[in-house]
């Protein structure tokens, strides 16, 4: 296929712009592959592909001449730089499928290759010497979204070894996992493809709870023990799992809205209403701009909107966490592509209270401002706006690697590239050469090398190599464990590592030695919450270890309590909550979300008995009792309420809140207060 014509690779390298001491480079393009909509980096340090060629075929291949088209299916590459010279010069084929038609994820996950592909998530096992597809599996099925954005999307691995992944919002997504367990989530969203005219709203999967539009999953590598993480999303494309098992995401809307977030664990976006058959603008309040409605950002239950930057098209995620970049990013960062505006956002990692600010800088970008206005429809004449990046992967050389889909126009489902165009960059530090190191995964040694490792899937094969070591016997097993605590008390090379470090401890430590990992780690809020996460995910008693962290100044880490106790039964939870309550600051949302998660299921108890500590005459209520009794909004508050937005003593924000509570409570009776306080 001849390669259209256009700007030569070192002009265009050279219209993309990056911070001080980099530099971008073409790695490879079309046509060593075409289209890419997602990459991954494998132990290698290769880079993996997936195309989307057959994109679409209901809107373009009715245009004239016809697009580029594979009769037998969508394809997954693999790259190479197998002469070290900064560039691809190796590209193959490692599988063609018939069941990928537009896929929207891969990710190398040592011997397993998931392949995102709605109604699938497919999972190829490969050779690691030859490549060669020993299986194909169908791991889990039942997503909707069939050759639609907002479908399946790509899985990545946490420090946990569970595999992480997002959905978009055109279901509905009925999936039933290894262990029978079936997640239901639906909304009101229809259209976008002909295969996308029916959705379901309401349904309430196994645990008994409604989750709406796009969720945030968590499952076992053998498709056992699918989790919902989070729900209310319209198309979260991109995600990152770091290293202390934070998770970050983006989404999508074409009015004003488009978002980067960190998602506290059973967050609600807020995209749509509680039972997702309304969209936020048939509840949009009177004063609301959209971005506060879009989000429901004054209704209970829904987390902070983080960085909220306009109309646009994100994309793909990936957390750096140390590398080639030098020392101004050592210390983790986010990087969240975004097509429209022809942007890699980045940002810093900086905590704020239970949870993280989100202050963002254009990372690399191909124009000098981005426009919040940008029209998905509008055909660029500019060729720089046709830098669309559709996925961000972190090398084993430390180096960023981006993919561009390269086209005149995004959205709509559309594309008015013919021929297949796209192009993998690297940006790396400028004049120094960054080289992918090998790694050997059959000593410890070898292992916790490539556990440091700043790409991902070599850091999980680490994990893997460093579990199989200690399974070999007793002594294996405690010489592993012997390596992880000496690293940890020497201070590893990154804290990132360092995090690592505290998910393997939990998982090997005998049982004398209980605690040792989230005691060392209490004057650290990211620790101190990775270390309780990985308690969660061991042997512990999670409430005695609640018991233990409670008693933290850390706002991460009482988070990660209150989180906990969600699925606690009252009588085991409501000391521990009564004491989390009791040190909300009246001004941190992250906290009171996470306390109010924890309340779920008990909120009526739980209102009787904090109002008991730390109530007061409705009208004097602190501003820290009021939050809480509207996160938790019960029907016994209804009356309280009524009195507060009667009140002619408190001040207009605090009446409003009281009737803003008011109407979430689902009763008569709150109706009735309601029309008496209009009256």
């Amino acid at each position: 296929l001849a390669i259209p014509v256009r700007a030569a690779e070192e002009d265009l390298a050279k219209s993309l712009m990056v911070p001080a001491g980099l530099e971008v480079t073409v790695w490879a393009r079309d046509p060593q592959f075409y289209n890419p909509t997602s990459i991954s980096t494998d132990e290698r340090g290769r880079i993996w592909v997936a195309e989307a060629v057959d994109y679409r075929g209901y809107n373009t291949k009715k245009g004239n001449p016809p697009p580029l088209w594979h009769e037998g299916g969508d394809r997954i590459m693999i790259l190479a730089d197998t002469d070290g010279d900064g560039k691809a010069d190796e590209s193959k084929v490692f599988v063609q499928d018939k069941d990928l038609v537009s896929p929207l994820g891969v990710a190398v996950i040592g011997d397993k290759v998931a392949v995102s592909c709605s109604p699938n998530l497919i999972v190829y096992t490969r050779d690691l010497k030859t490549d060669a597809v020993l299986k194909k599996e169908i791991l889990l099925t039942g997503f909707g979204g069939f050759d639609h954005d907002h479908s399946l999307h790509k899985v990545h691995v946490g420090p946990d070894g569970k595999w992480y992944f997002n959905t978009g919002n055109a279901g509905p997504h009925i999936v039933t996992d290894k262990s029978g367990w079936t997640l239901r989530a639906g909304s009101f969203y229809t259209g976008g493809s002909p295969y996308n005219k029916t959705n379901t709203p309401g349904l309430k999967s196994d645990d008994g709870r409604i989750y709406t539009g796009g969720v945030f999953l968590r499952v076992n590598p053998d498709g056992t023990k699918l989790e919902v993480l989070g729900h209310g999303h319209r198309n979260p494309y991109g995600m990152a799992v770091d290293s202390f098992g934070e998770i970050w995401g983006d989404d999508n809307d074409d009015t004003q809205s488009c978002r980067v977030t960190w998602l506290m664990k059973y967050h609600d976006l807020g995209y749509n209403s509680k039972d997702g058959s309304r969209s936020w603008s048939a509840d949009r309040r009177p004063g609301q701009s959209i971005p506060t409605a879009h989000w429901r950002q004054e209704d209970p239950g829904v987390i902070p909107s983080g960085h909220v930057y306009g109309n646009g098209s994100p994309t793909g995620m990936a957390y750096y966490e140390g590398g080639a970049l030098g020392d101004k990013f050592a210390g983790g960062l986010l990087l969240s592509c975004e097509a429209g505006q022809n942007v890699i956002w980045g940002y810093l990692r900086k905590p704020q209270g239970a949870g993280f600010a989100l202050e963002p800088f254009p990372f690399l970008r191909s124009i000098g401002e981005q426009d919040p206005n940008y029209k998905w429809s509008k055909k660029e004449e500019d060729r720089r706006k046709w830098f669309r990046p559709s996925d961000v992967t972190i090398g084993t050389d430390g180096c960023v690697y981006v993919a561009d889909w390269y086209d005149q126009i995004v959205g709509g489902h559309q594309m008015e590239d013919k021929t297949g165009t796209g192009f993998i960059y690297r940006i790396g530090p400028k004049g120094k050469k960054a080289e992918a190191p090998k790694y050997d995964f059959s000593t410890v040694a070898g292992a916790m090398e490539a556990l440091d490792s700043p790409a991902v899937g070599a850091r999980e094969m680490g994990r893997q190599a460093l579990l199989a070591v200690a399974a070999r016997g007793t002594s294996q097993r405690i010489n592993t464990y012997d390596a992880i605590l000496r690293a940890i008390q020497n201070r590893a090379p990154n804290r990132f590592l360092d995090a690592r470090l505290v998910w393997l401890h939990n998982v090997l430590q005998p049982a004398n030695d209980r605690y040792v990992c989230p005691l060392a780690v209490m004057k650290d809020g990211n620790f101190a919450a990775a270390a309780f996460r990985a308690a969660q995910e061991t042997k512990f008693a999670l409430l005695e270890v609640a018991q233990i962290a409670i008693g933290s100044d850390l706002p991460a880490l009482r988070r990660e309590v209150a989180l906990s106790l969600r699925d606690q039964p009252l009588e085991k939870s409501r000391d521990l909550l009564v004491r989390l309550a009791q040190v909300y600051d009246g001004k941190d949302r992250w906290y009171l979300e996470a306390l109010g998660t924890g309340c779920e299921g008990k909120e009526e108890a739980m209102y009787a008995t904090l109002l008991a500590v730390m109530g007061s005459p409705p009208f004097k209520w602190s501003d820290a009792f009021a939050d809480i009794a509207w996160r938790l909004h019960p029907v016994t508050a209804v009356p309280a309420f009524k009195e507060r937005a009667m009140s002619d003593t408190i001040t207009p924000a605090q009446r409003k809140q009281a009737i803003d509570a008011i109407g979430f409570v689902a009763d008569k009776l709150a109706a009735t207060a309601m029309a008496e306080i209009a009256a």
